[in-house]
């Protein structure tokens, strides 16, 4: 599957977060990653919470773009409460 996302939205994140949205992608090929469904959005969004190629444990909040591309939205470092439940899943 594709990823895309928007550049503006993109140099936002690194700006906000410090985080390119290239290396954020590759927290889906994670398989020790978690998702779950975002519900607070009128718009089906999951955030995944993974290790990134960096090794960074970062979250990903994305949506799927029609049936072959997953939109990314935004990427950040996780807390350490979060960071804690991924690590406990590997």
């Amino acid at each position: 599957m594709k990823v895309v996302w928007d550049n503006k939205k993109g140099a936002a994140n690194i700006r906000n977060h410090g985080i390119e949205f290239s290396h954020a992608a590759t927290v889906l090929d994670d398989p020790m990653a978690i998702t779950i469904e975002d519900t607070r959005h009128t718009e089906q969004r999951f955030i995944t919470i993974g290790s990134d190629l960096l090794g960074r444990v970062l979250v990903v909040v994305y949506s799927y773009s029609g049936e072959e591309e997953i939109r990314l939205i935004s990427a950040r470092k996780a807390t350490p409460r979060e960071r804690r439940i991924y690590e406990q899943k590997e």
